[in-house]
């Protein structure tokens, strides 16, 4: 008798093509909310203080302007309209670089990432001075600019390690780090100005400073990060789009910021504003919205709308054309008018509101995403998120263009905004003291 194999006669493995599907780490088994998850990146612990700051002063603005509305008195130690500005420019903005620093800018510097630890006395000075900051505005300005003074602090430190990496680094293509740097370095100084100026009393120092960081410090980052990462996460996921991003574009891009704010400046001490400077803005302000505008269709703003992840960071994008466009409208109004008449602050809320606040809000969607190993796409929470954000924007520039409508528009607006920014700071701030759902670090 002669046994046969049951399965046909027997070959050698080697011959047989095994395909191995290497096993992905199984998620963890606690998804406690934990601080120390906060240290496992420098995104974690930045974005949620960023997070914590951006729904804190939302919800205080909102109470504010309520108050007003309702004819309650509010102590101030400084103008309102000033801390309102340095607050919304300034109080949470940095934070959230110092997450992308922090997490991007090693990889494009290509040197070794920062231990989360040692950022971790920097942040927390941050929010201890804003802090401070927030209850001196109503209460003292000695405690006031004693905010601003560990503020100012905090952010040299910040600076000076971001610097540090900029050094030892050998990357051949620094040049969207060294705007970065360049940015953050302008941010130092208007910080340490802002103090000073808050120690001084003087309203004015305060002002023009404030203006002019969130041209020249906060504005130009954004630039940076949109010219180098809207067209590559464009060719991502739309391979029918290419990576077009010439420098010439960021220089502009930067150049244009930079005239805006020296000219924001300009109006706090030069006023009224001569007629000639009112047309020479014009001349400059009317190419460089037709530049973004068409920049913003160029890189892929009709096909990202089939992607709402992508959509929401080219919808960010578009408010800075937006912004120039109104700019123009609003300074040939001035030009006209001796001054007279103009959109008032619509262009600023459409830059602050539209285009850093959309923005920050998409690519922070997109890291808290990828970097949680949940899929980079934007679900039904984060896409009601984004467009409660825009009706706040959308409000915020109308009733600004018409002023007359009351304070009520403007108490709306606000309500819409802190509802946006606080259902982000909720969902997402979880997210980073959690682990990854994917069982990796970081």
């Amino acid at each position: 008798m002669v046994l046969k194999p049951l399965h046909g006669p027997t070959e050698p493995s080697v011959l047989r093509p095994i395909r191995i599907t290497p096993k992905k780490p199984p998620p963890p088994a606690n998804m406690t909310w934990r601080r120390s998850w906060l240290l496992a990146a420098p995104h974690r612990l930045a974005f949620f203080s960023g997070a914590i700051m951006m729904a804190t002063i939302a919800l205080w603005w909102t109470t504010i302007l309520l108050a007003r509305t309702n004819n309650m008195q509010v102590v101030w130690m400084m103008t309102p309209s000033t801390a309102h500005a340095l607050l919304m420019s300034l109080g949470f903005m940095p934070l959230f670089f110092v997450g992308f620093l922090f997490t991007a800018g090693p990889k494009w510097l290509d040197v070794p990432e920062i231990p989360t630890r040692a950022l971790l006395p920097l942040v927390v000075l941050t929010l201890l001075g804003w802090a401070v900051c927030l209850i001196g505005l109503h209460t003292s300005e000695a405690l006031g600019a004693t905010g601003l003074f560990l503020v100012a602090v905090a952010w040299t430190g910040f600076t000076w390690k971001f610097g540090a990496l900029w050094w030892i680094s050998r990357a051949t293509d620094k040049v969207h780090v060294n705007v970065l740097l360049a940015a953050c370095g302008f941010g130092v100084v208007a910080l340490w100005g802002i103090t000073l100026g808050s120690f001084l009393r003087e309203d004015g120092v305060v002002r023009f400073l404030t203006q002019t960081a969130l041209w020249i410090f906060v504005a130009p980052v954004f630039a940076a990060v949109s010219h180098r990462m809207i067209p590559f996460f464009s060719t991502s996921a739309l391979p029918v789009l290419d990576a077009w991003r010439p420098m010439w574009l960021l220089h502009c891009l930067v150049a244009i910021l930079a005239f805006e704010g020296v000219m924001s400046g300009v109006e706090v001490w030069l006023w009224p504003v001569p007629t000639s400077i009112r047309w020479l803005q014009v001349a400059l302000e009317v190419p460089a919205a037709a530049l973004m505008l068409w920049l913003a269709v160029r890189w892929g703003l009709i096909q990202s709308l089939k992607i709402r992840l992508l959509a929401m960071l080219h919808g960010g994008f578009l408010w800075l054309g937006i912004t120039l466009a109104l700019q123009a409208v609003s300074h040939s109004l001035m030009a006209l008018s001796q001054n007279q008449q103009s959109l008032g602050l619509a262009p600023t809320h459409a830059m602050t509101m539209g285009y850093l606040g959309a923005t920050l809000l998409a690519m922070g969607t997109r890291v808290a995403s990828g970097h949680s190993g949940r899929p980079l796409a934007a679900d039904n929470t984060a896409w009601a998120l984004y467009w409660v954000l825009q009706t706040a924007i959308t409000l915020r520039v109308l009733a600004a263009m018409w002023p007359t409508s009351g304070n009520w528009p403007l108490v709306v607006a606000a309500a819409v905004w802190s509802l946006a920014v606080s259902g982000w700071a909720l969902r997402y701030g979880s997210w980073f003291g959690r682990p990854r759902l994917d069982g990796r670090p970081g």
